[in-house]
């Protein structure tokens, strides 16, 4: 077994674990998914650092949280001398790949990636700058509940031509990789866009499941108190101009288990692609996704909370011939990532980081021990006025905001987060604990102004690089048609005798 493993990570885009049946859920149909759980390390409360796609994403690559780095929102810029897990592993040795979304958004479109072989999805400019001094002023750019009420089967999407790319373009580098002379370990990240809403897939996924399979939500709108924040967030999805109905709920989480479905599909396709390419023994795979999704939960939709469903996320490390296969109870996030791919690919060093890191590695949770014990997250993006912060340790989860009442959930006794036990005089003293805990790790009034001047700076920024000639910073995947195939520069048998895999004699 070589010290230095391959290392193929697998993201799903708003993928809520509570769906899957190696997270409990009843309905997906996930063989591959089941398949890597049942003989790997499955982290059962695993979280995101923030509900959101790019904060997600940037503090993931950074084990830095969102504040350290200005990773507010979804247009916010990640700057280039922010070291992520690519930078540390191509260091080391390792070529460094990205096929798919990353949200990465400025000028630097690598950020560590020797390679990226497609473009992102989604844009990578500052439009999709919040303002909070206008929070009444819906923002045309984001989500709307048209996701919902026209969900449905559908024969393309904009989802499916991008996953479908993304997914061909990595089984191709799994095998430029095996037919190749560059012998440094790979890591590979494969991004795709699904589950994300809206909510349609082509037929065949959408057939998997029937109306009647499909369960309502949990808890219905109106059966709890809305907190605040939840308030905001009704108001910034529309919900207060288009209430879908049961009919419209029971499609949208049909086609989302369609697009779950659809997901498992590409893993199983990746999977073969890296076993037909002899890679499969020397790779660790890595399961996850940036956040989770609502599905209708507490009549809410997509993320941007910190409830269970939008927050907490899916994490699976299936390498058998490393780690036993077991379960992690322990609370642990995507900031614990980055020290564990370090110390993986570090070859028994000790680990010399950059820059400061807020995660831990999760190692002596892959080898039987215990996971960290604690997830820390930070939501600064649309639909909030002020900073939100939670903190998850032990059975509790406790969500602070300088302008909202405080949160407080026992998710060992309410998995649902029915009951706010904040207010309740019997836990008096926890919630002070925490609010003192959360003293100590943020200055709030801090990250407030600064959260509000980069959304100043970004907005007139936007503005004036949109007059005149616009010079977009979208990455442009580069294809060389001169070493494709079949060309006068070389042999043509020896070029056949390159190209084939696996090689004869």
């Amino acid at each position: 077994m070589p010290p230095r493993p391959n290392i193929l990570i697998l993201m799903a885009d708003q993928l809520t674990p509570g769906v899957l049946p190696a997270y409990g859920g009843k309905l997906a149909r996930t063989p591959h998914i089941d398949a890597l759980a049942s003989a790997g390390v499955l982290f059962e409360s695993f979280y995101c650092n923030s509900p959101l796609c790019a904060p997600s994403r940037f503090s993931w690559a950074a084990s830095q949280l969102p504040s350290r780095i200005g990773a507010y929102d979804n247009a916010a810029e990640f700057a280039a001398q922010v070291p992520t897990f690519a930078h540390y592993l191509r260091h080391v040795g390792y070529q460094t790949a990205l096929s798919g979304k990353m949200h990465f958004c400025g000028p630097d479109q690598l950020h560590g990636f020797e390679e990226r072989l497609t473009t992102d999805i989604y844009p990578a400019d500052f439009g999709w700058t919040p303002d909070w001094t206008r929070f009444e002023e819906r923002p045309g750019w984001y989500h709307s509940m048209d996701s919902v009420i026209q969900a449905g089967p559908c024969t393309r999407t904009n989802q499916i031509d991008f996953d479908d790319d993304v997914v061909f373009a990595a089984r191709q580098k799994l095998f430029d990789i095996a037919r190749g002379k560059d012998r440094r370990p790979f890591c590979l990240l494969v991004s795709m866009t699904h589950p994300h809403d809206p909510y349609v897939i082509p037929e065949p996924y959408w057939n998997l499941y029937r109306d009647s399979e499909i369960v309502r939500p949990r808890v219905q709108a109106g059966e709890v108190e809305d907190d605040p924040h939840s308030r905001r967030l009704r108001h910034v999805m529309g919900l207060g101009l288009a209430q879908p109905t049961e009919v419209q709920i029971r499609a949208a989480r049909r086609a989302y288990l369609g697009a779950v479905s659809y997901v498992d599909d590409q893993v199983g396709s990746l999977l073969t692609a890296l076993r037909d390419a002899r890679l499969e023994e020397d790779t660790v795979v890595l399961v996850l996704a940036d956040h989770g999704d609502m599905l209708g939960e507490r009549g809410l939709w997509y993320k941007m909370n910190f409830f269970e469903d939008a927050c907490r996320v899916p994490l699976i490390v299936h390498a058998p011939g490393r780690f036993a296969s077991h379960r992690v109870r322990e609370p642990a996030s995507m900031l614990d990532i980055l020290p564990t791919l370090v110390e993986l690919a570090g070859d028994g060093k000790a680990p010399a980081y950059a820059a400061p890191i807020d995660g831990r590695s999760l190692l002596p949770a892959l080898r039987g021990g215990a996971g960290p014990g604690e997830a820390i997250g930070e939501y600064l993006a649309e639909g909030a006025i002020a900073p939100i912060v939670m903190i998850r340790r032990g059975r509790h989860k406790f969500v602070h905001s300088p302008v909202d009442p405080d949160q407080l959930y026992d998710l060992a006794a309410d998995p649902d987060e029915r009951a706010n036990l904040a207010s309740r005089p019997e836990c008096a003293a926890l919630v002070a604990e925490f609010r003192a805990e959360v003293s100590r790790r943020w200055s709030l009034t801090e990250i407030h102004q600064a959260v509000l001047a980069s959304q100043s700076r970004r907005h007139l920024v936007y503005a004036a690089l949109r007059e005149g000639r616009y010079r977009p910073w979208d990455y442009q995947p580069l294809r060389d048609a001169n070493r494709l195939y079949i060309r006068n520069d070389q042999e043509l048998n020896d070029l056949e005798a390159m190209a084939r895999f696996p090689p004869l004699g």
